[in-house]
């Protein structure tokens, strides 16, 4: 018993450098929110009281509860592809649900891993519309659009050690959209921390120069922030086919030039290419270190295709027509 606690205890202290080596995390904000429909102020304070709010998970909807109405999306118009010249009652184009209006978002979370040094980023898979976002009660970015992805950093906001409140305001105005937009966090909440020199959000671009059965050429560029000229920069780059196996790797060395992004480039024997039919994916794994300290890791999914526009035949696809159904 004594030789199994002790075999335990070990194996935890090996464990430990592990978890504290690690340069970038990310989880997703997902659990514990609060939500309500009113509006004011006083919302961002990290002291207001929000008990009484409704508890939701995020993504969240609030106008998929209804209630349905006609007066929900009643608009007049003439609709001229209908052939009409004169303004009439129109209902039904969102569906009658209640989306327009404001609605706040608000959470408490602690950040263990991060620590002085270190940097944070708060990003939103969509956000529908006009948000604002506060963490610790100051204003940290406002995006209108309800479609796109969007992030801030969060770094000068975020306390170490203590416990952070995220509150998003978000509106929906009236006849803002023709069909159904949706209403609220409808999609994911993620929290990224990292080392001061590291790769942004989507700061990797990946293309295929040349792709054939036999083999592909892979472009990987890198974009590093906080590097300046002085750092050297190596980044050890696998690429993983879609099995998992190393189907090839490179390590280079540079350093950054006025923020130009790092380049790599790599041959991929015998792709497995892309196409509807068979969506296979590769990894782009990536560890940067600056003057040879280990400060990022970085993941980038990609798919080998070729796509081609033939004038007076169409669209190609790895060599073969295809045919957009829709």
């Amino acid at each position: 018993m004594k030789r199994t606690s002790f075999a335990i205890l070990i194996g935890l202290f090996c464990l430990f450098p592990a978890l504290f080596s690690q340069v970038r995390s990310e989880f997703l904000l997902e659990k514990n929110w609060k939500f309500t429909r009113e509006d004011s102020p006083e919302f961002i304070n990290p002291t207001f009281n929000d008990s009484k709010w409704q508890s939701v998970t995020v993504p969240h909807d609030w106008a998929i509860y209804g209630p349905f109405s006609s007066q929900n999306d009643k608009q007049e118009v003439a609709i001229a592809q209908d052939g009409q010249t004169e303004a009439m009652e129109h209902a039904g184009r969102t569906g009658g649900l209640p989306f327009v209006g404001v609605g706040w978002y608000r959470t408490e979370f602690e950040v263990p891993q991060f620590t002085d040094g270190k940097r944070a980023t708060i990003l939103f898979d969509g956000a529908m519309s006009h948000a604002k976002v506060y963490v610790n009660g100051q204003e940290v970015g406002y995006w209108p659009y309800g479609y796109n992805s969007f992030y801030f950093d969060i770094t000068k906001q975020l306390m170490p050690g203590k416990k952070n409140t995220l509150a998003v305001r978000l509106e929906n105005l009236p006849e803002s959209s023709r069909w159904y937009p949706g209403a609220g966090l409808y999609r994911n909440v993620h929290l990224i921390v990292t080392d001061k020199v590291h790769v942004p959000v989507w700061g990797t671009q990946i293309t295929t120069p040349h792709v054939s059965k036999d083999f592909a050429a892979v472009r990987l560029q890198t974009k590093i922030d906080n590097a300046d000229e002085k750092t050297q920069i190596r980044i050890e780059t696998e690429i993983l086919s879609p099995d998992g196996k190393v189907a090839t790797s490179k390590e280079n060395t540079s350093r950054i030039n006025h923020g130009q992004p790092f380049e790599q480039n790599f041959i991929v024997n015998a792709p497995e290419l892309w196409s509807p039919e068979s969506p296979s994916l590769y990894k782009a794994v990536s560890k940067i270190y600056a003057d040879d300290k280990l400060v990022d890791t970085y993941t980038t999914r990609f798919g080998i295709r070729n796509i081609e526009y033939i004038a007076d035949k169409g669209f190609y696809l790895n060599g073969k027509h295809r045919k957009f159904q829709g």
